[in-house]
């Protein structure tokens, strides 16, 4: 961006993201009016089981202060309008899947979660943000679509949430597109492959590789990504489960601590975000977010 006060404005980046690491400049939430604890997967069924209970009141201190984190690194925060009726509409990722060319529309595979569709139509509609299609084939949900880095993708399928056919509905136009996709295999336990691998910047990663198959560490690093191991262990309570605001920031989940040193020994910003009303129920910074528009790191 110039310095000189006269010279003309730049036009904004367009609505997508080519990245999961390029300056991050909007990003959709959605407030937790409506947010409980339910059997949703083994993270938040281990919760329940131990009688913990949600406390509302915390939940909505620890979401505000993702909001303010976001808009003091100067990322537009905007926000869904809450369903009674969805209450993990909180987890925004999983609505849609963002790519260059707009949004695609997902399918959630439980019933209690299939009405978030409606709500993110109208907000994509209402703010003249593209929508390139609608996922079909099955079920697929935005956690599991991870875009690497320009032209390279992966799409994990646990069949349990995202399934095979619908993953490789999205890779297919992805790869019309030219881009490279691999669909990743990953066990239920973990819901989506953000709990299990994360774009801290360009070329690294978080990767909990105990759990991801050797094939797939064997290709990241093939394509020269260094990663940082996190235990299935800390995976499980969505210590890998962060998100880049580009220019080597991250936010993460406090706790992570091995995570967290391991971005600040390689010269990353790290923020780190209280969310335990929302890891118990399964889902992190990067289950709470869908980056709307990213600074483009291909180019034009």
């Amino acid at each position: 961006m110039s310095d000189d006060p006269t010279a003309a404005p730049q036009p904004e980046a367009a609505w997508g993201a080519d990245s999961e690491h390029g300056r991050l400049l909007d990003v959709l939430v959605c407030p937790p009016d409506n947010f409980r604890w339910l059997p949703t997967s083994a993270i938040s069924r281990a919760t329940l089981e131990t009688g913990r209970r949600l406390d509302g009141e915390l939940a909505n201190r620890q979401h505000a202060a993702m909001v303010a984190a976001y808009q003091e690194a100067g990322v537009r925060v905007h926000f869904l309008e809450p369903d009674a009726a969805l209450p993990y509409q909180v987890f925004t990722r999983d609505s849609s899947a963002m790519t260059p060319s707009g949004a695609v529309i997902t399918q959630l595979h439980q019933w209690w979660r299939r009405g978030e569709y409606a709500a993110v139509i109208s907000f994509f509609q209402g703010n003249q943000i593209p929508i390139r299609d609608m996922i079909t084939a099955g079920a697929l949900e935005g956690g599991d679509v991870m875009i690497l880095e320009p032209g390279c993708a992966v799409i994990g399928a646990s069949e349990a949430r995202t399934q095979e056919p619908a993953a490789r509905q999205l890779a297919g136009w992805l790869a019309d597109d030219g881009w490279e996709v691999r669909v990743e295999p990953i066990p239920e336990r973990f819901v989506h492959i953000d709990v299990l691998l994360a774009v801290l910047a360009e070329r690294l990663v978080a990767a909990c590789t105990e759990v991801l198959s050797a094939g797939f560490v064997s290709w990241l690093r093939s394509r020269g990504f260094e990663l940082i191991e996190v235990p299935a262990a800390d995976a499980f309570e969505l210590g890998a489960n962060a998100i880049s605001l580009g220019d080597e920031r991250v936010l993460s989940v406090a706790g992570a601590d091995a995570l967290n040193a391991a971005m600040r020994a390689r010269g990353l910003a790290v923020h780190e975000l209280g969310l335990s009303m929302f890891t118990q129920g399964g889902g992190g910074a990067h289950c709470l977010a869908q980056a709307l528009r990213r600074e483009r790191l291909a180019a034009a």
